[in-house]
């Protein structure tokens, strides 16, 4: 018959154990929130591009409307090339660091000019 002392023994030792693997789920946690700051990241581009496009080719201030179409708070920056009967905007936007710094997400977008 085991005393109570030993399974006071047990339940520390389980503690320990618990405690030493809450850094794990900790960095696991960590590292799908960047994953989601990454989509949300190339989300934003996408939308950017699309508002970009969409105002070169109606002959108005495309980077106006790349950082009208994002979230506050987002910076992002915008190029177009007209390509003939169409525009073309490419918008980059940095991906915000959580746990690693990656760097930028960039989203191109294509629209026939308005004639």
């Amino acid at each position: 018959m085991p005393d109570r002392r030993g399974r006071r023994r047990d339940a520390g030792q389980v503690a320990i154990e618990y405690l030493g693997f809450v850094p794990v789920l900790l960095i696991v946690a960590l590292a799908g929130i960047q994953l989601g700051a990454v989509a949300y990241a190339a989300e934003q581009a996408g939308t950017a591009a699309r508002a970009g496009a969409r105002a070169a080719s109606l002959r108005q201030d495309a980077q106006q409307a790349c950082a009208g179409a994002v979230s506050g708070g987002i910076s992002v920056a915008c190029a177009s090339s007209d390509q003939g009967d169409s525009v073309r905007v490419t918008a980059t936007v940095r991906i915000p660091r959580i746990l690693w710094s990656l760097g930028d997400t960039t989203k191109t977008a294509t629209m026939p000019l308005d004639h």
